[in-house]
């Protein structure tokens, strides 16, 4: 199957590697098969001159009417952020708690867990203690370790954490791009489940996650090909900026992805905790390994070939960064992988419109691209509404201040709608200084396009194991020593 390894304990290859054809089609296999949805090439040459035709006649238009222009642009962006506002009020004000039944099937279909790691020695043993705590057969698993083979730290821990026969060490050959969607397609090729689920090394997953995956699999059709677990943060004590991202995945993932679940709009998938039909994952070419950020349009590419994604109940515990320079680095790279997927789904407008149907197209546009346009505005906006409010002079209009307000305030309602659902008193303490949060994200959409334009497939990591959590994702015991590190490091080398 592409994989060479070395026996361990006569159980299971201590570790395999991918041999120069597995590696090169989770490369490029994706780019080679499907070129018109790969992020390979940043843009087309009708996109670029797109963009210098509109550069152009946004330039004579300001020439010609100044005023007239401002008023166009400023009444498009002021339906673009009133229709985003209502989107948001209403996700928060129909707030509902998901509710998932547990699968016990007479046959516990074979689930396999993809884990890409990289550079994450100091989380293995957690994560493979939180595997091991899953409410679901062991003879079902395959999990998947999948390891950058330069990353001898990672290996080694790996090794010394790795006990049982269901558990498969995956070396992933150093090679561009340097992805965690090329971890994942090399994963899927060795995947022996009928359902993957992703999970990152900081991941621990609620024990019961997998049977209520399974069974809104079963209580579905074929055509629901993905199920979305909400992604919660336990260390959100640990400083204002990693209690502002707990507010901000509440916000995400008790609210607006339940609300675009159930109205059957595209789901902006996130990194971890997807649960897929591996038929349907495969159908549509798995992962795309020159997109960072692999998950949202893995999302909407599912909705382009006619599946649905839904949300289930059982949440995964993350970890959030708790500084700025890490918050910074992870917020980049997220925008500039958003903008290469809507590039991509950009590509051929009208055919993405007929593939997903209108109205999931401009549903997309408004959770996509209106998100996009709100991080590269945020800034300037907050600016310009704290000046016009310190000022004697009327500066904006009734209308916009209003508007701009009323953006402030349904913000701050949502956290606490998360807060009110969740019992999660941290995200009343965020709403408070939340709209102090939001200009921040400018200046990381700023560094995302000049990312996008010079190093579109760099892959900016994010630091993990670096504040005390709640919610432990193994018993201080299960830490390994240096002894059995050092033992593990022989059998990496045997591996490669």
């Amino acid at each position: 199957m592409g994989m060479d390894g070395a026996a361990r304990d006569g159980l299971t290859p201590a570790a395999v590697t991918l041999d120069a054809a597995a590696l090169e089609e989770a490369r490029l296999g994706f780019h080679r098969r499907f070129q018109q949805r790969s992020a390979k090439r940043t843009f087309t040459w009708l996109q670029l001159f797109a963009f210098a035709l509109l550069g152009v006649g946004l330039v004579m238009a300001v020439r010609a009417a100044p005023l007239r222009t401002l008023t166009v642009f400023t009444t498009a962006a002021w339906f673009i952020f009133a229709a985003a506002i209502a989107l948001r009020l209403f996700a928060a004000a129909h707030l509902k708690r998901v509710l998932s039944r547990l699968a016990a099937p007479a046959r516990w279909p074979t689930y396999t867990i993809l884990c890409p790691l990289y550079r994450e020695a100091n989380v293995v043993f957690d994560l493979v203690a939180s595997l091991d705590r899953l409410d679901y057969p062991r003879e079902a698993l395959d999990i998947k370790l999948l390891i950058e083979a330069d990353d001898a730290d990672t290996l080694a821990m790996a090794l010394a954490a790795v006990r049982e026969p269901h558990i498969e060490i995956v070396l992933v050959p150093a090679a561009k791009p340097r992805t965690k969607p090329k971890a994942l397609n090399a994963g899927l090729a060795r995947a022996r489940g009928e359902y993957v689920v992703v999970y990152d090394a900081e991941d621990r997953p609620h024990p019961q996650q997998l049977r209520a995956a399974l069974a809104a699999f079963e209580d579905s059709d074929e055509k629901l090909a993905c199920v979305q677990a909400p992604l919660e943060i336990d260390n959100q004590d640990a400083s204002w900026i990693a209690r502002q991202f707990a507010a901000e995945y509440a916000i995400l993932f008790g609210e607006i992805l339940p609300l675009l679940a159930r109205i059957g709009a595209p789901l902006p998938l996130g990194g971890s905790s997807n649960h897929f039909r591996t038929d349907a994952l495969r159908a549509c070419g798995g992962w795309d390994p020159f997109n960072v950020t692999e998950d949202a349009d893995l999302g909407y590419r599912l909705a382009r070939d006619g599946y649905r994604s839904d949300v289930i109940g059982p949440p995964t515990w993350e970890e959030a960064p708790v500084n700025f320079a890490a918050w910074l680095k992870q917020r980049e790279r997220w925008i500039k992988g958003h903008m290469q997927t809507w590039l991509v789904l950009m590509r051929n407008p009208f055919r993405t419109a007929r593939e997903m149907g209108a109205w999931r197209f401009w549903a997309m546009q408004l959770v996509l691209g209106g998100g996009l346009l709100a991080a590269f505005v945020h800034g300037p906006l907050a600016f310009i509404v704290l000046t016009a409010a310190l000022s004697p002079y009327d500066l904006l209009s009734q209308a916009d201040f209003a508007l701009a307000l009323s953006g402030y305030c349904v913000g701050v309602f949502s956290a606490l709608s998360a807060a009110a659902i969740s019992g999660n008193l941290s995200h009343v303490r965020a709403a408070l200084t939340m709209p102090a949060y939001w200009p921040l994200a400018t200046l990381a959409a700023f560094r995302a396009l000049l990312g996008l334009v010079f190093r579109p497939h760099h892959w900016a990591k994010t630091q993990h194991g670096v504040s005390r959590r709640r919610r432990s994702g193994a018993p201080a015991s299960a830490a390994p020593s240096q002894d059995a590190a050092a033992q593990a490091a022989p059998r990496s080398a045997q591996a490669n």
